[in-house]
C-alpha cells in the first residue's frame, strides 16, 4: 500500500513538472540591466525584452539596478531565484574585467549563473569634446604626449570597457589620459558634453546621437576592423588594440535545463527576426545569438585575456 502511495506520488509530480514545463512562462518575467538608461546594455535590454515578451505571451520587465560597473545588477540576480523568471543582461565587465581584476565579488561569474545566449556585440567609439584640437588618434596621441594627466576620459565606471580602452592607449602609447569615471555611459557623456570630461570610450545609444549634431568628434572605433564609415580602428594605429562589448542573457545557476533551453530558442528566434535585429543594427551593435557553451567559452576567454592587461597596465581594484 505505501508502494502504491509513493507511486501515485511520483506520478503526480511528474505531471506537475510537466505541466509547468507547458505553461512557462505563467506570469511577468524580469530581465534585470545592471546599468541606467542612456548607454547600450539597458537599450539592448528593452530591445530583447519587447521581443521575447512579443513572442512568449507573457511581459518582460527591464528591472534596471545600475552601479559598480555592472556588479550591483549581476549580483542581485545571482541571488534571485533559479526558476526561470529572473534574466540578466550581462556584458563584458561584470562578467570578465571585474574577476580579472582581482576584486572581491558576491557572484561567481562562470559557476553562477547558465550563459544562455548572445544577443549582440559592438565596438566603443572613441569621441572628444569639439573644443579638442584633434581629429585623429595620431593627433590625440601627440596631445597627450606633451600634456602629461590632463586629458580626461570618462567611463561608464571603474573597470569598465570603457575604462579599460583608456588604459591600453595608455599602454600601448605610452601616455597618461585620466580617467574620470561615472555610473553609466549616459552620464559619462553628459560629461563630456559640458565640458567635465576631454573624451571617452562611448557605446554607439550614447554618443551617436552627439556626433551627428556636432557636439562630440568620433575619432576612431576599437574593434579589429572599422566597423563605421568614415572612421579608422584603433588597431590601425597601434596595432593589436581591441576593447570589444558583447550582451547576452544568463539565469541563475540551478535554473531548470527546459526553462533554459526555451528561453534559448526563443532568444536565437528573436535575433533572427528583421525587426529586432534591425533595432540592433540601428543602436550601432551587431546582433548575434550562440550556443549556451559559446557563450560561456567566451567569457572565460575574457576573463583570461584581461586578467593580463590589468596585471601589465598595474590597474588596482577597488
Amino acid at each position: 500500500m505505501r508502494i502504491a502511495t509513493l507511486t501515485v506520488a511520483a506520478f503526480a509530480c511528474l505531471a506537475a513538472a510537466g505541466g509547468f514545463a507547458q505553461t512557462y512562462p505563467a506570469k511577468p518575467i524580469r530581465l534585470i540591466s545592471p546599468y541606467p538608461p542612456g548607454g547600450g546594455t539597458d537599450a539592448s535590454a528593452r530591445i530583447i525584452a519587447q521581443a521575447l515578451g512579443e513572442q512568449m505571451g507573457q511581459q518582460v520587465i527591464v528591472d534596471s539596478r545600475a552601479g559598480a560597473s555592472g556588479r550591483i545588477g549581476v549580483e542581485i540576480a545571482s541571488k534571485a531565484p533559479a526558476d526561470g523568471y529572473n534574466l540578466v543582461l550581462g556584458n563584458v565587465a561584470p562578467l570578465a574585467i571585474l574577476p580579472a581584476s582581482g576584486i572581491k565579488l558576491a557572484y561567481d561569474p562562470v559557476g553562477g549563473f547558465i550563459p544562455v545566449s548572445l544577443i549582440a556585440t559592438s565596438d566603443y567609439i572613441l569621441t572628444v569634446h569639439p573644443s579638442l584640437p584633434v581629429r585623429s588618434v595620431k593627433e590625440l596621441i601627440a596631445l597627450a604626449k606633451s600634456r602629461p594627466g590632463m586629458l580626461t576620459y570618462a567611463s561608464s565606471g571603474n573597470l569598465g570597457g570603457p575604462h579599460l580602452g583608456g588604459e591600453l592607449i595608455n599602454l600601448m602609447a605610452r601616455v597618461k589620459l585620466l580617467h574620470v569615471p561615472y555610473k553609466g555611459n549616459g552620464p559619462a557623456a553628459l560629461a563630456v558634453l559640458i565640458g567635465e570630461a576631454t573624451m571617452m570610450f562611448g557605446t554607439g545609444p550614447s554618443v551617436v546621437p552627439h556626433i551627428e549634431a556636432g557636439k562630440m568628434r568620433a575619432l576612431a572605433t576599437t574593434g579589429k576592423t572599422r566597423s563605421m564609415p568614415g572612421l579608422p580602428a584603433m588597431t590601425e594605429l597601434l596595432p593589436g588594440y581591441e576593447v570589444t562589448q558583447w550582451y547576452g542573457i544568463l539565469v541563475p545557476a540551478g535554473t531548470p535545463n527546459h526553462i533554459v533551453e526555451r528561453l534559448h530558442k526563443e532568444i536565437v528566434a528573436a535575433v533572427a527576426n528583421p525587426r529586432v535585429s534591425q533595432a540592433f543594427v540601428k543602436l550601432g551593435t551587431k546582433p548575434v545569438s550562440s550556443t549556451s557553451g559559446e557563450f560561456s567559452a567566451l567569457i572565460k576567454a575574457e576573463i583570461d585575456r584581461w586578467t593580463k592587461v590589468i596585471k601589465a597596465a598595474d590597474i588596482k581594484g577597488e
